[in-house]
């Protein structure tokens, strides 16, 4: 075919680029986009191949939910740097929404692991686990912090990180195990936030990785003591040192209506 020469209909024209031939005519109506061609008897319009990748510009940056004011603006002062301008823009704008599905599914496939937890899990057991590095955004608390100052600092901090939603994180609570061994059970000291892909920054705490002790704990906050006590026995028996902070996350919140039914998932370092 030469492609010089060769005019295609609207609808051939349409059919090659996956659109329907209506787009094309509001585009002509518009000013954005027009046909090479119009037959004066019968108002045909015809389209040129070396107008197809005009075309598929004008649909890339339609994708990329460029409005049609702006594209109509670019066209008219189209150059390579007025396009790589257009195009950076939109590129950090996509990143920032797949960071943020990205974000969506991690936490959907930590619920579902907790889920399967939930399912299978004995609450009397006490094991040993790996884990990897992550960065743990936190909130300094003392056991006189109120309930609404703890939620102003932890709705500050989501502001600062770009936390569209609470589901977009996971929360939880650190207690030294200093405390915990002084048998001070309310000396909580931080409040954290786990963001998926949060890259390290200075001020972000790093919890140690490598062997946790893990076990769980179900039932209102007064019980939890015993918990503790039960997995102090557990180290001394197996001379194993606990270090650090013991980090406390519910993993059920999402499927229960009473506090007394949530379970309390602990973790805590062991000294290597």
């Amino acid at each position: 075919m030469n492609k010089k020469k060769k005019y295609l209909t609207i609808g051939q024209f349409a059919a090659m680029h996956g659109i329907n031939k209506k787009t094309l005519m509001w585009y002509d109506e518009i000013g954005l986009f027009q046909p090479i061609s119009i037959n004066p008897e019968n108002g045909y319009r015809y389209y040129s191949y070396q107008q197809s990748s005009i075309l598929e510009t004008i649909l890339l940056l339609r994708e990329l939910d460029v409005s049609i004011c702006e594209i109509q603006v670019f066209m008219k002062n189209r150059s390579a740097k007025n396009l790589k301008t257009l195009l950076d823009e939109k590129i950090t704008a996509l990143d920032l929404q797949i960071n943020h599905l990205q974000a969506i599914r991690t936490t959907l496939c930590t619920h579902r692991k907790n889920m399967a937890t939930l399912l299978t899990m004995d609450l009397s057991e006490i094991r040993i686990i790996e884990k990897k590095q992550c960065c743990l955004v936190t909130v300094d608390i003392t056991r006189d912090t109120s309930f609404e100052r703890t939620v102003e600092l932890i709705t500050a901090e989501t502001e600062k990180y770009h936390v569209g939603r609470l589901h977009d994180a996971s929360y939880g609570s650190m207690i030294t195990v200093a405390s915990l061994q002084n048998r001070d059970f309310d000396d909580y000291s931080k409040l954290f936030i786990e963001i998926p892909f949060l890259a390290y920054k200075a001020g972000l705490h790093i919890p140690p990785t490598g062997r946790y002790l893990r076990a769980f704990y179900k039932g209102d906050w007064d019980g939890i003591p015993r918990r503790y006590e039960e997995i102090f026995a557990y180290a001394k028996k197996h001379e194993l040192t606990l270090h650090g902070f013991s980090y406390e996350m519910c993993i059920n919140e999402i499927v229960i209506d009473r506090i007394e039914d949530s379970i309390v998932q602990i973790d805590i370092p062991i000294q290597r």
